[in-house]
This record gives C-alpha cells, structure tokens and sequence, in this order.
C-alpha cells in the first residue's frame, strides 16, 4: 500500500526532489517522497519499527531513524500517546473562541503557556483565537476561563463551547 503512495509521488521512491512545506515554527523544511512515507506510516501506528518503516519505503533501519529524528527536530512532527481525558482524570473539555482587541499573537502566546490549553490557534472567522481546553472538572474549567483567560490583556470577550461526547478523534489526515 505504502510502496505505491510513494511511488505515486515519484518514479523512483528514493528521489530526492524535495518539495516544501511548513512547519509549526514558521520554517520550511525540505520533504520528499520518502520522508512523507515515513510519516504516514508513523501515523498509522507510531510504535512501528523502524525496521518495518525502512522496509516499507526502501530504506535501511538506521536511515529511517535519522530520517524520523530530523522530522522530530523539524517541528514537522511528534511522536506521542493520544489517550482520552476522561479516562486519565479530566472530566471537562470545551473549545473556547476568543474575540481580542489588539495584538492577536501576544494573546495566543500567553494561552500556550497554559498546561490546560491543548490547542491554540489563530482563525480568520467569527473568533480570533480558538483554544481547546482540557480541565479536571467544571470548577477547573470555571478557574481558567474566568479568572486565567479572561484576565489576559487583549482578550475582549469568550465564547465556550462544552464537549458533550467525543464522537471522533483522529490524526490520519496523511500528507498529501
């Protein structure tokens, strides 16, 4: 399966042509045919070895360590256990969408310092900021929203949407 999404991207899998792409941090690195396999098949399972990766898209078993190293340092990509919160100890998620006055960026970054704070993002919609929130119980929720968010210079107002059920989560969106 794999061997033929690397070969779609290129005639040989090992073609060294790279295309770029951003990263989290704002650079670009260098991706070619072969590291975006490396990466979808870490997605499917990141416990996979790297002897089984290297096999699978032509590559010996310490080429494909540096190769996932180089990604980890990248920021193009992490390795880590996904688990669900209510299962380990948090009993309320809600996303929370933030209307700011002023610099946009100074407010993101105060609410990426936040442990509670899993996802920050700044949109072009009805909110400049969206931020999902993983909290212990409703009080904790209350804490941070009221008396952390709201305190933050910038924020104008917030909006919180409570999860009721989790019905999906996933990270195969591949690399396209």
């Amino acid at each position: 399966m794999h061997s033929e999404l690397v070969a779609s991207r290129s005639a040989d899998p090992r073609d060294s042509r790279e295309s770029p792409r951003e990263s989290r941090n704002g650079s670009s690195p260098h991706l070619d045919a072969v590291s975006l396999a490396i990466i979808e098949q870490l997605q499917e399972d990141g416990r996979r070895p790297y002897a089984a990766i290297g096999k699978a898209v032509g590559l010996s078993e310490a080429a494909v360590r540096q190769r996932v190293q180089k990604l980890l340092d990248q920021g193009v990509m992490q390795i880590v256990a996904v688990t669900d919160p209510l299962t380990v100890g948090f009993r309320r998620q809600a996303m929370v969408g933030i209307h700011v006055e002023g610099d946009v960026e100074s407010v993101a970054d105060a609410l990426t310092a936040m442990p509670e704070c899993e996802y920050v993002v700044m949109t072009a919609g009805s909110f400049d900021l969206m931020v999902e929130i993983v909290c212990e119980d409703d009080d904790h929720l209350l804490e941070v929203i009221n008396r952390r968010i709201r305190a933050i210079p910038g924020v104008r107002s917030t909006e919180s949407f409570v999860y009721l059920k989790l019905k999906k989560q996933t990270y195969m969106w591949g690399t396209r």
